[in-house]
């Protein structure tokens, strides 16, 4: 059986799929493949482990041929696989949930602490050849602990923000569609909140930590911009299209808002217009899980998703297709 990986990745999946006897081919470029490249670098595969930029459609199932049984995504998003066409060609799809979980909260308060004590200017200044001296009010920051974090979406990332946020003495509120979490309200003293706006207005910090859906799709828009207090931080490691880029870009330069920080972007790997000049934001290039430990365990669940599917097996992780 073939199996074709469409970027290299860390860690010993691909080992783990050679090892299963498949012919393995990866792509020799380290970069998203083209359309038509994509198109032809998969024809006869049996199972692709795919990238978030790799769109999984009737046509990307049609190059693959009649011999495929499954496309594993390495990542815990899968909105770019069109789940009507995988359902009607009966091709499993799978993700890698919670392997990266520390990685992207981790990521999530590196992104929080850089832009409320303004490291990023910091370290350009500092660079710059002419640093500033000391001063007593030279890149006045934020503390942190007695602050209000809130958190839009409670999954297995956005449960960790809330406990690393408890743990460094920040107030944290909440507000998740589908659930309260008691468990953690109890456990941390976490609070829920009514809707997103009780969210927005109440919280020092706010940090997305919902999936892509078409109700989601800018969820952070100008009016709910406009919500938050003038000395509030937005911080997304979710996915790029819940923020309207553009009013986030006038919000952060009318100081509707203090500061944002981002890993990911409305049109990656594009910014919107005026966002790289802006000092009062961090940006980093969808990083968040970008850890050896993370990287690593996400090949090797997409491997063992594949060699299950191909043996007969059902998937580790499926998604709903």
């Amino acid at each position: 059986m073939k199996v074709v990986v469409t970027r290299k990745i860390p860690g010993n999946g691909i080992k783990m799929l050679e090892d299963a006897g498949y012919e393995v081919l990866i792509s020799p470029h380290d970069r998203v493949l083209e359309r038509q490249e994509l198109l032809n670098f998969i024809q006869g595969a049996d199972g692709v482990l795919t990238m978030l930029t790799d769109t999984v459609d009737e046509e990307f199932i049609n190059a693959c041929g009649p011999n495929l049984k499954i496309v594993a995504n390495f990542a815990t998003g899968y909105d770019n696989f069109d789940l009507p066409a995988l359902s009607s060609h009966n091709i499993v799809g799978t993700n890698t949930p919670e392997v990266l979980t520390e990685a992207v909260a981790e990521h999530t308060f590196a992104l929080i602490m850089a832009v409320t004590r303004r490291i990023a200017e910091a370290d350009k200044l500092s660079r710059s050849g002419s640093p500033p001296a000391f001063g007593p009010e030279v890149l006045l920051g934020m503390e942190l602990k007695g602050k209000t974090l809130g958190v839009l979406g409670l999954g297995r990332i956005g449960s960790r923000v809330v406990e690393i946020g408890s743990a460094i003495g920040l107030k944290v509120i909440y507000f998740d569609n589908n659930k309260k979490n008691q468990q953690l309200e109890e456990k941390i003293g976490a609070e829920a909140r009514d809707s997103i706006e009780a969210v927005l207005k109440e919280a020092d910090v706010v940090s997305l930590h919902v999936p892509l859906l078409d109700s989601t799709r800018h969820l952070i828009n100008a009016d709910r911009l406009n919500l938050m207090k003038p000395t509030a931080y937005l911080i997304n490691t979710s996915r790029g299209q819940v923020v309207y880029e553009e009013a986030l870009v006038e919000a952060l330069k009318n100081g509707s808002i203090r500061g944002a920080g981002l890993d990911v972007f409305e049109n990656e790997p594009q910014h919107a217009p005026g966002l790289d000049d802006l000092a009062n934001v961090v940006l980093t290039p969808h990083i968040a899980s970008a850890t050896i430990e993370a990287r690593s365990a996400m090949g090797e669940l997409a491997a063992k998703n594949i060699v299950a599917v191909l043996s007969g097996q059902p998937p580790l992780t499926p998604v709903k297709v």
